[in-house]
């Protein structure tokens, strides 16, 4: 598949054409990410281009995309640790240092992490593996989106 949707990932994800939307949420798109060195790592992505920072939005949005991300959050927490018995947390983040558009990073942790960097900013590990193509998303991760994406359903039913 080409990666032109890489281009404009959240023009993609409106058009259903990016494959890494795992599902449509309130104020985004939960997504998976391109790097799996952390199985389960996704990115909420606001549904608006246009907004750079969360404070782009009015307040309601804020509330609407903050509560996505909490979402998300805690269905890659509950899909991580049913995959994973060395599941630890999850990390949410929204940076806003490189890509400018609004998207929160959330990072499942896990016990087998090098002991040097499973307590640090996921951002310090080695740029190798952001790279590396045996952490590339692929048909490998199948299993993982499927289970996220059952845990989101869950909470959107469970209210």
């Amino acid at each position: 598949m080409s990666s032109d949707w890489k281009r404009d990932r959240i023009g993609s994800a409106l058009k259903g054409e990016n494959p890494s939307v795992l599902r449509r949420l309130a104020a985004g798109f939960a997504v998976i990410g391109d790097v799996q060195f952390l199985p389960g790592y996704s990115v909420l992505l606001t549904d608006d281009p246009a907004v750079q920072r969360l404070s782009d939005m009015p307040k309601h949005r804020r509330l609407q995309f903050l509560s996505d991300m909490d979402q998300l959050g805690e269905a890659v927490e509950r899909a991580c640790r049913r995959m994973d018995p060395a599941f630890r947390r999850v990390n949410l983040e929204i940076l806003g240092n490189t890509d400018p558009f609004l998207h929160a990073h959330v990072w499942p942790r896990f016990e087998w992490e090098p002991a040097d960097l499973v307590r640090t900013p996921v951002w310090l590990y080695p740029r190798e593996r952001w790279s590396d193509d045996q952490f590339a998303l692929g048909p490998q991760h199948d299993e993982l989106r499927e289970a996220i994406c059952s845990e989101l359903d869950r909470l959107t039913t469970d209210g």
